[in-house]
């Protein structure tokens, strides 16, 4: 966009029944601080960029299905995070909330679903 100039913010919005939960599931998940919290609303941001989420509450919310199913609520978008050890990755999300989905696209990769059910790749560096 050309009205934007560095240093202006930009991210993502996820819905959620209760957006301080999970923001501070992806703050430890991430390792990044809540840098903003209101009621309905709760914004994770890495330290010292311009790309934050944002955790907003949604009072109807229905939780995705993955993998999708006919009929029910699919998944709209999914995060992606390269890690360097998958078994380790996968029980640190797991130690905080995560739900390992019964099934992944590939060997490399593991699929779970966020403590709203939303799901998100953990997926391996293999360089």
């Amino acid at each position: 966009m050309r009205s934007r100039t560095a240093g202006m913010w930009w991210g993502t919005a996820i819905e959620a029944p209760d957006p301080a939960a999970l923001a501070r599931f992806y703050a430890e998940l991430l390792g990044w601080p809540v840098v903003h919290e209101e009621p309905g609303t709760a914004i994770v941001a890495p330290p010292q960029s311009s790309v934050y989420l944002v955790f907003q509450q949604a009072i109807d919310y229905r939780a995705p299905v993955w993998p999708p199913v006919d009929g029910a609520q699919r998944p709209m978008m999914h995060f992606d995070f390269q890690v360097g050890d998958l078994d380790t990755a996968v029980a640190d999300a797991l130690a905080l909330g995560a739900t390992l989905a019964a099934t992944s696209p590939q060997e490399n990769v593991r699929v779970l679903l966020d403590p709203a059910g939303h799901p998100f790749c953990l997926c391996l560096d293999e360089a």
